[in-house]
């Protein structure tokens, strides 16, 4: 038991940091998804797509099929409205921020992003709906 509390606390620790210096892992998680968010308001898929990590673009391939699959697949994040950063935690080897956008129409979403750091930058590793909170299981 005691040797599993050693493990969680060092598994939440770097997270706990987050909020001890003016620049954090959390604002720039928060500035890669809110780059690529305000990219593809202005239809500037080219910028969006350089916030995508490489397994995304190898998975997509290009550009244009990126988008739009986030044009016809994720329109809250192609034209969002407000966006609030909630819950950042550790998920596996990688960081997971959720995110809730309020799209055009005022109906929430909840986003998990998945992020990993690639040469001191944040990337997006990908994207997943999630239930709002107090919802499922």
């Amino acid at each position: 038991m005691r040797k599993f509390l050693v493990i969680l606390a060092l598994i939440a620790m770097p997270i706990a940091a987050f909020g001890q210096s003016a620049s954090t892992p959390a604002d720039g998680i928060q500035n890669a998804i809110q780059g690529q968010m305000n990219a593809f308001s202005e239809g500037d898929v080219a910028t969006a797509w350089s916030y995508a990590s490489p397994t995304i673009q190898n998975m997509f391939g290009d550009q244009e099929r990126f988008g739009a699959m986030v044009e016809s697949g994720y329109p809250m994040v192609w034209q969002p409205g407000q966006v609030s950063y909630l819950e950042l935690r550790r998920h596996g080897p990688w960081l997971l921020q959720t995110v809730q956008v309020i799209d055009q129409a005022g109906r929430p979403h909840y986003l998990g992003y998945q992020m990993v750091q690639i040469g001191g930058e944040w990337r997006i590793n990908g994207v997943s709906l999630l239930d709002p909170p107090g919802v499922g299981a």
